[in-house]
Order: structure tokens, then sequence, then C-alpha cells
């Protein structure tokens, strides 16, 4: 599998997902800067967390015009998985590959802890190695990470089964408390109706190694390989 991971200015994750990539699980994994255009041989795009354009005007919202997103919506829609997380689920809600938008946590304040969520559907190709209802215990490091739809956009999620991960507590109820930056709905990740773009503002990246404190991240990582790995056979 040769993965792709997009450095816009203000990254700061990139690297830890091409070691993930291509330290722990052994695949081929580049670098791309925004500014290319070519996604030549990629299988997974993965836009990941940071500060693109240092948030100016606010998440997402200067990235979504760099070169290279013109190349991942077409990758997109031709079926290739994308991967956004944290400021990557943010710029693929500002390019409009998922639908929503975000806003600024509840408290209006920097999160960074960690957080359990609720795998709400393992039928993905970023989820398959995991089962529904699954507690995960992973980091979260953001400001703007309060997920917001209309109501008729949430219902499309619901009835397509495109919420993917929600905030819960550590047994898996949904409450207030649970619910760090006031999603709605207590979503944390969702993808689109093709199931091939996902968007999550949790880190799986960080919590990919037992010295980091858990290994739950790396079985979406894993999930990915597996779909590729059952493309090929």
């Amino acid at each position: 599998m040769n993965v792709g991971v997009i450095s816009f200015p203000g990254s700061n994750c990139d690297r830890d997902c091409h070691f993930v990539c291509n330290d722990i699980l052994k695949q081929s994994s580049r670098l791309i800067w925004h500014q290319e255009t070519s996604l030549k041989n990629i299988d997974l795009v993965i836009l990941p967390g940071g500060f693109s354009y240092g948030d100016y005007l606010r998440t997402g919202a200067i990235a979504r015009f760099s070169p290279i997103m013109d190349s991942i919506i077409e990758f997109a829609s031709h079926g290739g998985l994308v991967l956004g997380i944290c400021n990557g689920f943010q710029i693929l809600l500002e390019v409009g590959l998922l639908p929503g938008a975000m806003l600024r946590n509840t408290h209006l304040s920097f999160i960074c802890e960690n957080v359990s969520i609720k795998v709400e559907n393992a039928d993905t190709p970023f989820t398959n190695q995991f089962s529904v209802d699954q507690i995960l215990n992973i980091p979260i490091a953001h400001a703007e990470g309060n997920y917001y739809a209309d109501s008729t956009t949430l219902s499309t999620l619901h009835e397509h089964g495109q919420i993917v991960f929600r905030y819960c507590s550590g047994n898996g109820t949904l409450t207030n408390e649970s619910n760090p930056n006031g999603s709605l709905d207590h979503i944390a990740g969702i993808c689109n109706q093709t199931r091939n773009v996902l968007g999550m503002m949790p880190h799986p990246e960080r919590s990919a190694e037992a010295v980091l404190g858990s290994t739950d991240g790396i079985l979406l990582f894993n999930s990915v390989l597996n779909t590729f790995e059952k493309s090929e056979s």
C-alpha cells in the first residue's frame, strides 16, 4: 500500500502519520507538499492534524485552496481512500468532501486530553478491524472540534450510517460530561455515503504504540491495510 501524507504550512502531525504507516505498518509512505498536484500510485491520502496556515480566517479555510486539494477531490471521486484527522477533518468539511462544519469548542478553550469514543460503524474501509460499540481510548487536541450540521444533514448521516465515531464515557454512555467539545450528537467522526472518505477529530496516530498509552488507533490503520490487501487479492 502506498500512502501519501499531505503537508501544509503549519501541519504538525504529518510526520507522526508517516511514521505509523512507514515504520509500524511497514507500508510505503511519503510526505506530499501541499503545492504538489500529483497523487500518482497513491492508495491512501492522509490529511493530518495541525494548524494549516495558522488557522487564519477559520480552520481549513485557506488549506482548501492548496493545489493538492483538486487532486484529492478527484482521487476521492474515483473511490480513493482519504483520511482526515483533526485539522484534516476540518479541511475535508471546508472543501465539501464531508458535510457539516466545525465550531469553537463550547468552553472556548483548546483541549488536549485522552477521551473515550465509541465505534458506531464497523463496516467501512477504516473500521473493519473494530466491532460496533467498541470503546476506544484516543487523544484529542483542538480548539474547534465542535461538529455541527443542520437537522436535514444530521438525519441523512443517521440514515446512511455515516456517523462512525461518537464521544462517550468509559462505559459507552453518551453524557454531557463525555462530550468534550459540545459536538452535535456526540459526533467524533463521519464518513461520506460511499465510505471512502473519513474525517475524525481524535488522533489515531497518537495511540498506535503501547509506549503512548494506547494501541487502539493502530486498528484504524490496520483496517485500511486490510481493505487494500483484499482489493489486491
